[in-house]
């Protein structure tokens, strides 16, 4: 009785300190000894910038019973006692497994199927609020249990890897803005579901400003019995990189995991990053990246062998593509990592440690966009390597629109890319640049960042194009680039989506705009007009159409001859704008709607 009423007290006198710890913010900055000497400047300004109370609340303990606080506590002193005598925690049960009908909707990854036909009036008005508030099927989400099983996804030879029994543990950290319930606690407890509970440290729930009711008191509740879960929330709109720099701020793990907010992570996908990370702390690393359907959400997986790499284009979009053959040649297995230029950005684990010696994020750039490729060029450029991992997946909801709003007259995307080109892409940056016409616009001060690369010692973007994306086209090697503005209608120019959601998209005239984007073209040296990895493309039809490069000419081999034609090799015929300025194939007649003014480089196309 006695040692029992001794414990009581020692936790009734820990209680204050928990409390505490909880509700306030710590920031730890690691300055490892084989790491260059980093100031708090360099390694943490967007750090530091959120971490002042005023825009800052946590919530953990606050607002539990006596008795809660008694047992949190109590879980908490154990868990300290056994990581100070570096005993293995027990892997028992994790936080919130849950068991449902096997046959219930979705589960196993199913897919819901709903008629919008057949729904009520208020089901329907339903189901149409959702997709407006959500950009994905909120109604057949929340049919769907928020612990739902879903099959292993895994090859085989993955299910057999021995990982060790001691990882450096995680924190993982969501960022959200006026989610779903469903699909918020869906992402929560597959985390806490599916991870074996030593290496979850915590999950930190990043609330950016949402002002949707469901997301304030009743997630406060419904996490009380959580204890590994906790809420940050903003005092003010930040955004995603802003959102992510406070997550980072107040976490305590080594490991620090990055997830959106509606993601499923499936069996086995912790344990391959962390041992990644444990080999070489300088390894970040990804999830294969599975999609869940935004409509039904079925959860769609593919084996090791498809697995593809991050790229991205001169417009700085981030885009996939399968392995190179150079990467496939180097590992031994499809279930070996595979080395990627770039991230998606969304998902992806990243030793605290490495990520503060890296600079985390740049504070200087706004809201989303651009940051996953300049994490992922820093990464190549200052000492670390990018892999996506084969055995570990993670399945996201691909919108296809963002269902958020903001009040801006800057193009966010545009200043932060500008912001990562100054910094970090050398000479190179003039190609995206051309895109535009050299209109950087306001990007802000960026000497911070030069100063943080030159710190460093980072190496060169030259170096990182030739030996980690050495697939990329350099527009330096066009023969010609530019708009493509017609003679006999100089008011028209060649205009068309290149991307490769735009396969077998119709190639238009539009009038000519000076901005570039869509009319910004280039000839390749192998008679290709393309833009990036996207072709014009004539089989002898109708149209031309945009198609993926395929580097064997045919019909992607164009001439532009020195009296200003374009001719389709295969066909012999000539791009031509018609007297009702549609763009069409002809017989080459000389005529000044098929003059064609394109801006030369010295170099000659092959003919």
């Amino acid at each position: 009785m006695k040692r029992r009423r001794g414990l009581i007290i020692k936790i009734i006198l820990a209680i204050p300190i928990i409390w505490f710890s909880a509700i306030g913010v710590s920031v730890v900055f690691h300055t490892p000894s084989d790491y260059v000497s980093l100031g708090k400047d360099d390694l943490g300004n967007g750090i530091q910038n959120l971490q002042k109370s005023d825009n800052l609340n946590t919530e953990n303990d606050n607002n539990l019973s006596f008795d809660q606080r008694v047992e949190n506590a109590e879980k908490r002193l154990r868990l300290n006692h056994l990581q100070a005598e570096g005993e293995p925690l027990e892997e028992g049960p994790s936080d919130g497994i849950h068991t449902q009908d096997p046959n219930g909707p979705g589960e196993k990854g199913r897919p819901v199927d709903i008629d919008k036909n057949k729904l009520s009036p208020e089901e329907r008005a339903l189901y149409d609020k959702g997709w407006e508030d959500n950009a994905f099927n909120q109604y057949a989400s929340d049919k769907i249990s928020i612990h739902r099983t879903l099959p292993d996804v895994r090859d085989q030879e993955c299910k057999n890897v021995k990982y060790p029994k001691r990882l450096p543990d995680t924190s993982v950290i969501i960022c959200f803005h006026n989610e779903a319930w469903s699909a918020l606690l869906r992402t929560v407890h597959s985390v806490l579901d599916r991870s074996p509970p030593s290496l979850i440290r915590e999950i930190i729930l990043v609330d950016d400003y949402s002002d949707k009711p469901h997301l304030g008191e009743p997630l406060k509740k419904y996490l009380i019995e959580f204890p590994k879960v906790k809420v940050v929330r903003t005092k003010r709109r930040e955004g995603l990189i802003r959102a992510r720099l406070l997550g980072a701020s107040v976490a305590l793990g080594k490991v620090l995991t990055y997830l959106d907010s509606h993601c499923e992570c499936a069996k086995g996908w912790l344990e391959p990053m962390l041992a990644r990370i444990a080999i070489d702390k300088n390894n970040v690393v990804t999830p294969v990246i599975d999609v869940l359907d935004d409509n039904t959400l079925h959860y769609q997986h593919s084996s090791a062998s498809a697995t593809s790499i991050g790229g991205f284009d001169w417009n700085l979009q981030f885009n996939w593509h399968s392995i190179p053959e150079r990467e496939r040649k180097r590992r031994s297995k499809d279930i070996d990592p595979v080395r990627s230029p770039t991230m998606a950005g969304g998902l992806f684990a990243i030793s605290r440690e490495f990520f503060e010696y890296l600079g985390t994020y740049d504070p200087g750039m706004d809201i989303w966009g651009g940051e996953n490729l300049e994490l992922s060029f820093r990464t190549w450029m200052c000492g670390g390597k990018l892999e996506i991992l084969p055995c570990s997946h993670v399945g996201h909801i691909f919108r296809k629109r963002s269902p958020y709003k903001w009040k801006t007259g800057v193009n966010v995307v545009k200043k932060n890319s500008v912001r990562l080109a100054e910094v970090w892409m050398d000479e190179y940056k003039t190609y995206y640049y051309e895109r535009f016409n050299h209109d950087l616009g306001e990007y802000g001060d960026v000497s911070g960042r030069r100063a943080l690369r030159e710190k460093l010692k980072c190496k060169s973007f030259k170096w990182y194009i030739d030996n980690v994306y050495p697939e990329l086209f350099i527009p330096g090697d066009a023969v010609a680039s530019g708009e493509i503005r017609n003679e006999g209608n100089s008011a028209y120019c060649v205009d068309g989506m290149a991307d490769r959601r735009s396969a077998g998209k119709r190639i238009k005239v539009y009038r000519c705009h000076n901005l570039g984007g869509n009319q910004y073209w280039m000839l390749s040296k192998n008679g290709e007009i393309r833009r990036d990895e996207g072709c014009m493309d004539f089989s002898g039809g109708k149209d031309i159409i945009i198609y993926p490069c395929h580097n064997m000419k045919g019909n992607q081999e164009w001439i532009y001859g020195d009296d200003l034609t374009l001719k389709h090799k295969a066909t012999n015929q000539c791009m031509h704008l018609t007297a009702d300025n549609l763009l069409a194939m002809q017989p080459c007649d000389g005529s000044l709607n098929q003059r064609w003014h394109w801006k030369r480089k010295t170099q000659k196309a092959s003919n």
